[in-house]
């Protein structure tokens, strides 16, 4: 099961944390998962190499969790509004991506009970 929490701070997505494993298919060769790492990629470099964007991220392959956060998404610590919208449209359009998924599970056969869960929690930026 992969469970992964978005977080967001007065309406404004800025990141998210990816834990276990999809289940799909055998570790290695999971589609599921490498669709999700893809995006997950996608993600840090458009914020790094098109949006010149502060992104922290994390890979700890041990326990099976990625962490991705990014102060580029915020008002506080962001002026150009540009910067901040696609940033944050990032995370959201991620989000809405999976949500949708979910909502179609007839089309997914991997949201089923070992598959994938998502959930959105409000946090300030840590």
């Amino acid at each position: 099961m992969t469970n992964i929490t978005f977080f967001r701070s007065d309406g404004i997505f800025y990141g998210f944390e990816e834990k276990g494993h999809v289940g799909y298919g055998e570790w290695g060769s999971d589609p599921v998962c490498a669709m999700l790492s893809s995006l997950t990629m996608y993600i840090v470099d458009a914020i790094e190499d098109v949006y010149q964007g502060e992104v922290r991220y994390d890979i700890n392959e041990d326990d099976t969790v990625i962490t991705v956060r990014s102060k580029s998404a915020l008002p506080a610590y962001e002026a150009d509004e540009r910067v901040r919208y696609a940033v944050s449209g990032l995370f959201l359009t991620y989000y809405k991506m999976l949500e949708d998924m979910l909502l179609h599970d007839d089309m997914y056969e991997f949201t089923g009970d070992q598959g994938l869960t998502i959930k959105v929690v409000d946090k300030d930026y840590e």
